[in-house]
């Protein structure tokens, strides 16, 4: 199916590894709408390019919010080809100090908003017979990192619910992935490192390198890159992989 025709919906496109998503869709000719928590800041993005980039607000863990912000996705662009599940939110805590509230937003932003957002989609895809849907998870989803139980749990639910999915619809035309990113230069992780400044009173680049260390290039991930890989899933060179667990995090997964 020509890029040109096709509708994308990416979730947490307003910012960071999302905003780097519709951008590179939108080059790859993709007409994109933006789906964020709040209306205000995607539209910023969107006003760049408004022929082809449009905004709605959802909770992706709301699917009543979720039922709305598509109508008025398709209204704008007709049926959805395109599906990136890249909302997302990390919080840390020591495993006997995080409470079922914490535990609770993890999973929802996490976990039930990629699943609640694949199965709105999902009518459209099987329409036309084709479609594609990628799950941005994280490392978080192919090992265990420490402090981080709820949303490394969260985040290896993806993985399941990716190859799980795969399974079902790999007959129907469509395929479904998931790209696990490493620590990448985004407000997440630049709030985390503010968060270890606050606790433990190390320095900046002291806390940043505690990130930057478990990448054996000895980087963050840059955004752009995450998004290369969403693109070539995206695409028809890519009809015969589904189900996988790409990992971009400069070798840190193998």
């Amino acid at each position: 199916m020509s890029a040109a025709a096709l509708h994308a919906l990416v979730t947490g496109g307003s910012r960071g590894i999302g905003a780097a998503i519709v951008r590179r869709l939108r080059a790859d000719g993709c007409r994109v709408t933006i789906l964020s928590r709040t209306l205000s800041s995607g539209r910023q993005l969107a006003a760049t390019d408004p022929e082809g980039l449009h905004a709605v607000a959802a909770d992706v863990a709301d699917a009543a919010q979720l039922e709305q912000a598509l109508a008025q996705a398709r209204d704008r662009f007709g049926p959805i080809q395109v599906l990136v599940n890249n909302a997302g939110q990390a919080e840390s805590a020591a495993f006997l100090k995080m409470d079922a509230a914490l535990w609770q937003r993890m999973l929802d932003v996490n976990l039930t908003g990629p699943m609640l957002c694949s199965r709105a989609v999902l009518p459209d895809m099987l329409q036309a017979g084709w479609g594609r849907i990628v799950n941005v998870a994280s490392t978080a989803g192919q090992k265990g990192y420490a402090y981080v139980s709820a949303y490394c749990a969260a985040k290896h639910g993806v993985v399941g619910l990716t190859r799980s999915l795969a399974l079902e619809l790999a007959a129907k035309g469509i395929t479904v992935n998931a790209v696990c990113p490493g620590y990448a230069d985004t407000d997440i992780v630049r709030e985390s490192v503010a968060r270890v400044v606050a606790r433990t009173g190390r320095s900046e680049e002291a806390a940043r390198a505690e990130f930057v260390k478990t990448n054996p290039q000895g980087r963050l991930v840059a955004p752009d890159e995450v998004a290369d890989a969403v693109s070539w899933l995206c695409g028809e060179g890519a009809g015969a992989v589904t189900g996988q667990s790409i990992s971009v995090s400069g070798g840190e997964v193998m």
